[in-house]
């Protein structure tokens, strides 16, 4: 009774002491963490539960050829595959933090046979072996192995998130390039269409300059028009080409052409429901990591505490031999040994070690809270985007209605003679503008559904 109150006295001390502690999360204030997309008052955008960002990246990419890409990405993307080893790097320390709770056994250490003459009696020898063993076990009585283990547990989680994050940036990058090839060949497509046009407006020139009704400064405008939509197609094809390039490489292949779709078949959400703040810390890879950081930094700090208590080691040690030749044959030798090591000056180096723990802590309690306000303006940019985007195509579709008419009715008035052919090329120019905005403007949306899913956890599933 008396050693079991002692022993629990102990443990109440070290409990005490914050030796045994588990890492609980502090408070973290999301209070306005997300700005509302439209109110001009910083509320929370929704106060729902079901979240955009908890979809499966299936459900919100329905494009069969993304989805294949997307599945290819995944399989053979070198990034990931570096995150999946170095979390089977960090499982593998894990497993050897664990045996440290175990007895360490040794063999050897000694020589294990001899033979010896004896001086007086050259041609008597003696022949002596031994197989020595120890078998010894560090007491954890302090949790200087336990917080250890739980530092390593607790980087373990980070590289798992390390890996979910990798994996969604593979999934975003993939959809970007992959819809930035979409608006790349409508672009190409429309420029295409406006060469042709142009180069009808030239023609027509020369035709009108023949019969002496404009002068040769008309058709130079006309052509250098044309020209300028060669360039711009000449462009649009480079961009394709380096854009497949890239999304080639995300997906561990050689540079080729990307099979895909248009950019008129894509299908996207457009209802967001965002969810709470607090839904961030578990969504985000990136802010969990942080978290898990956090976490591992908190059990360091125990580590260095247990290092100002003792050590206590004990053990045995054991020989199967014959005693230099006296035993025969050999017997067992057995011997107990224990061992209380306590550290009284270290010239502050255990001291300086506790300091640094607490300081790292610190750092990675700022880099936590930061992620998560980094966090909260990246769903706050994209939500305002995918708004701004929006509207921004629905006017350029009026000004392309507007402008198709007018290009119509500047062409027939110069045919007779009612406007000029810089009025005509003002028109074609202006359509081709609008054309080309609405296509970058339906883009962003796309570009920006891609980044809100990405910031609100997404892409993990």
């Amino acid at each position: 009774m008396k050693k079991a109150m002692i022993y629990s006295a102990v443990m109440l001390l070290m409990s005490s002491c914050g030796l045994y502690n588990k890492y609980e999360r502090p408070d973290v204030d999301t209070k306005g963490l997300i700005r509302d997309a439209v109110s001009d008052v910083d509320t929370l955008v929704v106060q729902d539960t079901a979240s955009f960002g908890n979809l499966p990246w299936r459900s919100v990419f329905t494009d069969p050829q993304l989805r294949r890409l997307i599945e290819q990405g995944l399989e053979k993307n070198a990034n990931l595959q570096n995150a999946a080893l170095t979390v089977q790097m960090y499982e593998t320390m894990l497993k050897a933090a664990k045996l440290a709770f175990l007895p360490a056994i040794n063999f050897g250490g000694n020589s294990i046979g001899n033979i010896q003459t004896l001086y007086t009696n050259p041609s008597q020898t003696i022949k002596a072996y031994s197989f020595p063993m120890t078998a010894s076990w560090t007491l954890d009585l302090f949790g200087n192995i336990l917080s250890q283990k739980r530092s390593t547990q607790m980087k373990l989680l980070g590289y798992k998130d390390y890996q979910m994050a990798v994996r969604a940036q593979v999934i975003s990058g993939i959809a970007n390039c992959y819809y930035t090839l979409l608006m790349l060949d409508e672009q190409l497509r429309i420029s295409t269409e406006m060469s042709a046009m142009s180069k009808e407006t030239w023609e027509m020139m020369k035709l009108q300059y023949k019969l002496g009704r404009i002068r040769s400064t008309g058709v130079q405008s006309a052509e250098a028009a044309y020209l300028s939509t060669q360039t711009q197609i000449n462009e649009f094809k480079r961009q394709i080409r380096a854009t497949e390039n890239a999304l080639s490489l995300l997906i561990g292949q050689a540079g080729q052409q990307i099979p895909r779709s248009t950019l008129a078949e894509q299908s996207l959400p457009t209802e967001f429901s965002t969810g709470v703040g607090i839904g961030l810390l578990k969504n985000r890879p990136d802010v969990h990591n942080a978290e898990m950081n956090l976490a591992a930094c908190f059990h360091d700090i125990q580590t260095a505490r247990s290092q100002f208590y003792p050590n206590i080691t004990i053990g045995v040690t054991g020989a199967f031999g014959n005693a230099s030749g006296s035993l025969n044959p050999g017997k067992w030798l057995l011997s107990l040994f224990g061992s209380l090591t306590q550290p009284i000056f270290q010239r502050g180096a255990l001291t300086a070690n506790l300091k640094v723990s607490k300081l790292q802590y610190e750092q990675a309690f700022n880099t936590w809270q930061n992620a998560i306000l980094s966090a909260g303006n990246e769903v706050s940019n994209a939500l305002v985007n995918y708004n701004s985007y929006d509207a921004n195509s629905k006017v350029e579709a009026q000004r392309i209605e507007v402008l198709t008419k007018n290009v119509e009715d500047t062409k027939a008035l110069y045919k007779s003679s009612g406007s000029t052919y810089l009025e005509v090329l003002t028109a074609e120019t202006q359509l081709l503008g609008a054309q080309l905005n609405k296509v970058t403007d339906d883009f962003n949306k796309m570009q920006t559904v891609v980044s809100l899913y990405t910031a609100l956890g997404g892409g993990g599933k």
